[in-house]
Formats: structure tokens, C-alpha cells, sequence
């Protein structure tokens, strides 16, 4: 009796058995599983960096260098960010077709996954501003007075004061924002690209950013209505105290000319 007492297992050796299975089970999962989708994560990382730098060198090499440190002919891109790359190759800018005061929009020759690959190559020569999230540029739940208090505060001065853009010094111009994605918008306050400055979160936090596309989109939208008529451009004062003195300084011209020729005519009868 005493012998087969000694050989009974304890009630809560299954439950430790169970346990100890369970617990190899994770462990091999936590060892193997998580190291395998990091390296095939590092893998396609990798094989889009590669891509890029092919992209970069035959389409980029010329102005900014073999790795990117810059030339005469082009700033050094180490450090600007993939945002930075999003914004000129996604809007035209870059590649430049000549040098020039402003390098302005045009016609978008890389597809979107050619723009991630050349701005995950970029990113890798230095650390920058990543591509936004839609969450952070979407003016979905964002306060519009807010936006227009920044713009008019920050922006005002060169975009006007419903972003229609204005004429700067030596050839420059900032452009019209008026059908500009949300993307670029936010993109460009990060990074700022030619005459603009930029405006990091420590100047304009994320949240400010998403104001002032709210505002951009409430007056420059598709829905946009304008109970003013005709706006003259929107571009506020400048234009219609100039039309005010053309078209009033010429009426007043005409009735002087018309008075003279009518006095005229009366003093020869």
C-alpha cells in the first residue's frame, strides 16, 4: 500500500504538465514566428529601397548626385523625408524639366508605387518627415474657423487669404491651392518645399495642419458656395481697388472726352 501511494501523482500535475506545454507552445511561437514576418518585413523594405535607388539614378542622379548629397544643379535630398519626395514627384515638380526661380506643377510621370519607391530611398540616406497617414490630412471632424484663423495668420501673405495664390519677388509665385490633395497640402507645410518655409509640429502641430485643410476645402471645395458673385479671383482688395480706378478713372475719362466734344461742337454752331 505504501508503494503504490509513493508512485500516485499529485492532483495538479496535469494542470502543470498543461501549463508547461502551453508555454513551450508560445515560446516557440514568440521565437520563431515574429522573427520570421521581421525579416520578410525587412526583406520587402529592402527590395523597395532597391527599387528606388534605381528609379533615383536615372531619373534624379544628374541634379542631386549618385547619393543624393546634392550638386550645382540640385540641393542634397539627404535628410528632406519620404513627405518630401511624395510632394515634388507627386505633383509634377520633379523631375524639373529646366532650372528655373520656381519649379511649378505639371503633369505626374512616376505612378504612385514608382513615388513610394523613390521616397523609401530617399528616406533611407537620412531622417525626415514621413508620408502623413490619410487620419492626419483628412479635414474630417476638424475646425474650420481655427483653419482660417492659422491660414489668414501664417499663409495669408503669400497664398491670399483664400489660397489663389499671389506673385512673389525674382520670378517666384506661390501657387494656387485651389484643387491641391490634402496630401500635398500637409506635405508641403512639413516640408517646405522652394520659397516656402516649413512648418514642423513644433510650429504647427498636427491637428493645426488638419484645421487649415478644413479651411482650404470649405472655401475652394467642389460645394463651395459664393453668395458675392463675381470674386474678382478672390484675391480680396488689391484687385478690386485696381478695377475700381480702370474701369472708374476710364468712365470718367469717357464722360470728360464726350463733355469736351459736345462743348465743342455747340460753340462752332
Amino acid at each position: 500500500m505504501k508503494k503504490l501511494s509513493a508512485r500516485r501523482r499529485h492532483p495538479l500535475a496535469a494542470v502543470v504538465v498543461l501549463l508547461l506545454a502551453l508555454a513551450a507552445t508560445g515560446g516557440l511561437y514568440t521565437a520563431f514566428a515574429p522573427a520570421s514576418k521581421a525579416k520578410a518585413d525587412d526583406s520587402a523594405q529592402s527590395l523597395t529601397i532597391e527599387e528606388g535607388k534605381k528609379l533615383y539614378e536615372v531619373g534624379c542622379a544628374s541634379c542631386h548626385g549618385t547619393g543624393g548629397q546634392g550638386t550645382t544643379d540640385g540641393p542634397s535630398l539627404v535628410g528632406v523625408g519620404a513627405a518630401a519626395v511624395d510632394f515634388q514627384v507627386g505633383t509634377g515638380r520633379m523631375p524639373a524639366q529646366q532650372p528655373g526661380a520656381q519649379v511649378p506643377k505639371k503633369k505626374v510621370i512616376y505612378s504612385q508605387g514608382e513615388i513610394d519607391q523613390l521616397a523609401a530611398y530617399i528616406a533611407s540616406l537620412g531622417a525626415g518627415p514621413n508620408v502623413p497617414t490619410k487620419n492626419e490630412y483628412s479635414p474630417e471632424g476638424a475646425d474650420i474657423a481655427k483653419g482660417g484663423e492659422l491660414f489668414r495668420t501664417n499663409c495669408a501673405q503669400c497664398h491670399n487669404f483664400t489660397g489663389k495664390g499671389g506673385a512673389l519677388t525674382h520670378g517666384k509665385f506661390a501657387p494656387d491651392l485651389e484643387g491641391v490633395a490634402p496630401k500635398h497640402i500637409y506635405e508641403a507645410m512639413q516640408t517646405g518645399p522652394q520659397n516656402m518655409p516649413s512648418f514642423p509640429d513644433t510650429t504647427l502641430s498636427s491637428k493645426n495642419k488638419k484645421d487649415i485643410i478644413a479651411y482650404l476645402n470649405a472655401v475652394n471645395g467642389d460645394e463651395t458656395e459664393n453668395p458675392g458673385g463675381l470674386e474678382l479671383g478672390g484675391l480680396g482688395p488689391v484687385s478690386e481697388g485696381l478695377f475700381a480706378w480702370i474701369a472708374g478713372l476710364g468712365a470718367l475719362i469717357a464722360v470728360a472726352v464726350w463733355v469736351a466734344a459736345r462743348t465743342a461742337k455747340a460753340k462752332k454752331s
